[in-house]
């Protein structure tokens, strides 16, 4: 256990992470170099696709230092969006040491901020490395003061690197085996283990990511589940050097993964402990602190025939990702599809490409929204997500809508913008303090109003400089209505949305209006209605074909406007039986925030 050490890296997006675990890997010959690649660790198309992290990935290096002894460094390379926290926190838990990785050019930032506070609350020893110094712009020294100034740590002995050229990276790896601290554990103890992560394969079942509290994990062993009191057989241990090596036992203070021919995904529950059938240990280990969605929407299948496909795939993915959540709804325009929570509109954005790309699936998501607390006039307390379920507005006594504090960091030069996109989302500014040229302004938002393109605005306005990190604040009480709309006559359950007060009217006419361009026309006249209730407030209309019936040909005022008649007759039956047939696409176009 002495010459082990577990750490994550942490930083905010962009400032070189998986670049720094490509070049650890490479000093350590943890890969040929034929086969390095670019973000070697970041296993998903879409990950390399939009240079993100989404999934913390583990690997093992085995590194002989200076003084000629051989250490395991056990790396955790995670994500940086805000949408990913509760994957930087499980990192976080399964170590006992961090990199802090900051941008020499950029500095410190929203994000980083989040997760060295994060760090610093699971005791960890942070090193801090300063990357990206061969660019021009780097300014080590001002970002140095600015670490010491805003975060409060000591920078004085902060390593420079470019984890693009490979400059620094052997102090990097000196210094984590001199001030990184040894895991502590057992081995001799009762097993005590805890399941960092897990996720499915089609050929070995569910494959768990575990850190070995105590005791040792040795092939062939009983394991049981704590959570549920499930048992396995162990079949396979391994590490990954990033591939998967196979082993014959895990001991504590090591981090690695097994199998157990675990079919069920739900027998897997993300920070529950493992521990032996013969010889259990006294108690479980605390777990990761739960994270809850915040944002939801529906997902239906375009075709019918992919519900249960599409139950699997969202179960598997929830297996290594249970920070999101799934329940089945049913939709008169949709079909049967399934309500899902997410941790942010980057979260939602990933789940449904996912879907998509690794499983195959066509699929229409509705529009998101957040939880509401509804108080019923009859002393009834209701948690809304699904604008389907909101109570008649008779019948509500009040509505409240979450808050949250955002912390955005940017050069003081954007400020004015940033504070005037603020203010027209109903935000309350809270504190703006200043580093140097940078401020930090603190401003109190609905969450409703940034769920949408508020991190899209953000960027554009200060032209990629601000950044952007949030925490849930509070419940507040607010003007909230849920938004119906009539396509002749009949509710569209599928276009509903909970929106506040002052932006209602705007929204609905806006909705309208696309529908109109979006429905295709028929042989009778359709209304489109936005209504609040009974109430009608905004409407467009689709004009029919026309046909002339009349054939052009036929003389005498009287017999025209006899056939004219009959048409509108016929017209005035058709409506009343006609079904209109929307279209999947115009769900989908009609939803979007932006033309």
């Amino acid at each position: 256990m002495n010459n082990i050490r577990n750490f994550a890296i942490i930083a905010h997006i962009d400032h070189g992470k998986s670049t720094l675990a490509d070049r650890l890997i490479e000093c350590c010959n943890g890969l040929e170099t034929r086969k390095m690649v670019d973000q070697v660790l970041d296993s998903m198309d879409i990950e390399r696709e939009r240079g993100i992290t989404i999934k913390a990935q583990t690997v093992r290096l085995k590194y002989v230092a200076d003084d000629g002894n051989i250490y395991h460094l056990n790396l955790m390379d995670t994500p940086g969006h805000v949408d990913f926290s509760y994957e930087v926190s499980r990192s976080l838990a399964a170590c006992e040491g961090s990199l802090l990785v900051i941008d020499a050019s950029q500095g410190v930032e929203a994000q980083t901020l989040a997760n060295v506070y994060r760090a610093l609350d699971s005791n960890h020893e942070i090193i801090v490395v300063l990357n990206k110094i061969d660019l021009p712009a780097a300014d080590p020294e001002r970002v140095k003061s600015q670490i010491e100034e805003i975060i409060g740590i000591d920078a004085s002995e902060a390593i420079l690197i470019s984890a693009k050229t490979g400059l620094g990276i052997k102090d990097v790896l000196n210094t984590i085996v001199k001030k990184l601290p040894l895991p502590k554990g057992d081995e001799l103890a009762p097993l005590q283990a805890i399941l960092v992560d897990s996720w499915y394969d089609a050929y070995l079942g569910v494959i768990i990511l575990v850190r070995v509290k105590n005791g040792t994990l040795i092939k062939g062993m009983k394991i049981v589940m704590m959570s549920n009191n499930a048992t396995y057989q162990v079949d396979n241990i391994g590490i990954f050097t990033p591939k998967k090596v196979m082993a014959e036992k895990l001991s504590a203070g090591e981090i690695g993964f097994i199998t157990a021919s675990i079919k069920e995904v739900a027998d897997c529950k993300v920070g529950d402990t493992i521990t032996e059938e013969k010889r259990s240990c006294a108690e479980a280990l605390p777990g990761f602190r739960q994270t809850s969605p915040v944002v939801f929407c529906s997902i239906f299948p375009n075709s019918a025939d992919d519900f249960e496909y599409l139950r699997d795939a969202l179960s598997k993915l929830h297996l290594n990702d249970a920070s999101f959540t799934f329940e089945t709804e049913s939709s008169n325009a949709l079909g049967y599809g399934f309500r899902c929570g997410f941790l942010g509109m980057l979260h939602l954005e990933v789940i449904q490409e996912r879907l998509e790309r690794e499983f195959d699936l066509d699929l229409t998501a509705t529009a998101p929204s957040v939880i509401y607390k509804v108080k019923m006039k009859n002393g009834q307390n209701l948690n809304i997500h699904n604008p389907n379920d909101m109570p008649e507005p008779d019948k509500v006594l009040s509505t409240e809508e979450p808050w949250i504090i955002a912390s955005i960091m940017v050069p003081d030069e954007y400020l004015g913008s940033i504070l005037t996109l603020c203010n027209e989302r109903r935000g309350e500014q809270d504190d703006l303090s200043y580093m140097g040229s940078t401020a930090l302004v603190k401003y109190k938002l609905p969450l409703s109003e940034i769920i949408f393109d508020f991190y899209d605005r953000l960027k554009s306005i200060s032209k990629g400089y601000a950044s952007l990190d949030w925490e849930f604040s509070e419940y507040r009480e607010s003007q909230i209505e849920k938004l119906s709309f009539l396509v002749n006559g009949e509710s569209v359950d599928a276009l509903a949305c909970i929106i506040h007060k002052s932006r209602v009217e705007q929204r609905g006419r806006e909705i309208c209006s696309r529908l109109k361009d979006l429905i295709p026309r028929q042989q009778y006249k359709i209304a489109i209605q936005a209504a609040i209730g009974s109430k009608i407030i905004a409407r467009e209309t689709i004009n029919p074909y026309r046909k002339d019936v009349t054939g052009g040909k036929i003389s005498g005022k009287d017999r025209k406007m006899k056939l004219l008649d009959k048409q509108k007759e016929g017209k005035k039956r058709l409506r009343a039986v006609g079904n209109i047939n929307i279209p999947q696409n115009v769900f989908i176009q009609a939803l979007k925030i932006n033309d």
